[in-house]
């Protein structure tokens, strides 16, 4: 019996509207206030167009997901396998390319039902390891990464608008316990 109020349902294209939204809305609540309005909206026009993600989800490697409350979407996981990876696309590896969620329902429990999730997914796809990319200063995320035993291991640059800024590169290699 799932006690859950939460539930996680695929995105399909008839709600790339929405995800765009819920994209830009988390997106914003996270990082507004360490970046210019200039390099977020720059970042918004590469990354959270609809023509993108509907390109995104044709890939049949790459998932995304809404977690909803009833009617309301609390936020959405992308993840990918294979060369779908943004990264190290090796076959072993399982990407959490993004997990994000309303920061009004921060401390309700729907991070951790993504991140459960997803490695209740990469389970499923027999992945040996789980890696993820977090901004240095996301200080939330990394401690709440921490808790689930992700462990740095590298890093990489991205551009903000015309902005460099760094991303954590953590891995999981043990996460048969959730």
């Amino acid at each position: 019996m799932n006690d859950s109020p939460f539930r996680i349902d695929r995105i399909n294209p008839e709600e790339v509207s929405l995800l765009s939204e819920i994209a830009i809305n988390t997106f914003s609540e996270t990082f507004s206030e360490t970046n210019t309005a200039e390099n977020m909206e720059a970042y918004y026009a590469r990354c959270f167009r609809e023509d993108v993600f509907l390109e995104e989800m044709k890939n049949p490697k790459s998932w995304f997901y809404f977690i909803r409350k009833g009617e309301i979407v609390a936020g959405y996981l992308k993840i990918n396998i294979d060369d779908a990876q943004t990264e190290l696309r090796e076959k072993d590896g399982f990407e959490i390319e993004r997990i994000y969620v309303l920061k009004r329902f921060y401390g309700s429990g729907a991070g951790a039902a993504l991140m459960e999730y997803a490695l209740k997914r990469a389970r499923e796809l027999s992945k040996r390891y789980v890696w993820l990319g977090v901004h240095e200063k996301n200080y939330r995320a990394l401690s709440f990464y921490r808790k689930y035993a992700f462990k740095e291991f590298s890093d990489h640059i991205f551009m903000m608008g015309n902005e460099p800024q760094r991303d954590i590169l953590m891995k999981l290699t043990s996460y048969n316990n959730y």
